[in-house]
């Protein structure tokens, strides 16, 4: 296990093949997950890249830090840890809050994306009403009073199955989340906005939707990738809001197209 200490707070990072020249991905996770989630889709993947993934603060092994967040918040911390970790331009693959973060951190130091994957996110997500909602009924019955809406958004009735232990594990992992880590990221999410940042992207971007995911919908990631130049969009079938468990095959095969006709650095 890697930690590193960044911004007043440990960070639980892994990297896998850094020390070569194949391009560097970096995932960025979901809420109420941990890094885990992007092990089938490096399966898939295999040597062709190098990989760097993190916990997120709040999140998996790494510290809450002072919640409530902004994603300046998770912003600043990548950046730490790729100044510490990384040793050229990266691959940002960020889904759902990943993209706010991965959106944000671009506008902050574009120097050091080569490209980005915005999967399952958008822009804006949600509404200031929507998460309040959220935060409170969380604050006041636990993590574990949401964890069926959650899921109905997160997978399709399909993957839903009581005899899908990938499912099961899903469960577990949301409900060993930090209600506060999950809580403070939940308010970051309801004060970023992207609107007019996403219309500067300049780097290549592959926007993705789920075809089932009742998070951030088909026409919603639409309306991001309208918003940034020369983006690419493509809908995952037979998925919700992660992709990356539900879908991993066709999810990396998507990327891998895209991320094939990037320019040699």
């Amino acid at each position: 296990m890697d930690f590193a200490r960044i911004n007043g707070v440990t960070l639980h990072y892994r990297s896998v093949g850094n020390d070569s020249h194949r391009p560097l991905i970096v995932f960025i996770n979901s809420l109420g997950t941990d890094f885990r989630i992007w092990d089938p889709v490096i399966a898939e993947l295999g040597e062709d890249y190098a990989y760097l993934l993190h916990d997120k603060r709040g999140h998996g092994l790494s510290d809450l830090g002072e919640a409530p967040y902004s994603i300046d918040d998770h912003v600043d911390d990548l950046i730490g840890l790729l100044e510490k970790v990384a040793t050229r331009p990266v691959i940002l693959w960020g889904l759902s809050v990943g993209g706010l973060i991965a959106q944000g951190l671009y506008a902050k130091r574009p120097d050091l994306v080569r490209a980005i994957v915005l999967s399952n996110t958008a822009h804006r997500i949600g509404t200031a009403e929507m998460w309040n909602t959220r935060i409170a009924k969380i604050e006041a019955d636990g993590l574990a009073s949401l964890l069926e809406p959650i899921m109905e958004r997160w997978f399709t009735p399909a993957f839903r199955r009581v005899d899908n232990p990938v499912y099961a594990g899903c469960c577990t992992m949301l409900l060993r989340q930090s209600a506060a880590g999950y809580n403070g990221t939940c308010a970051a999410i309801r004060d970023a906005d992207f609107t007019e940042a996403a219309r500067r992207i300049a780097v290549p971007v592959l926007c993705v939707a789920g075809d089932g995911d009742g998070s951030t919908p088909v026409e919603l990631v639409k309306s991001t990738a309208d918003l940034i130049p020369g983006s690419q969009f493509a809908v995952i079938e037979a998925c919700a809001h992660i992709p990356c468990i539900e879908q991993p095959a066709a999810y990396a095969a998507r990327v891998r197209t895209f991320l094939k006709t990037l320019p040699e650095t």
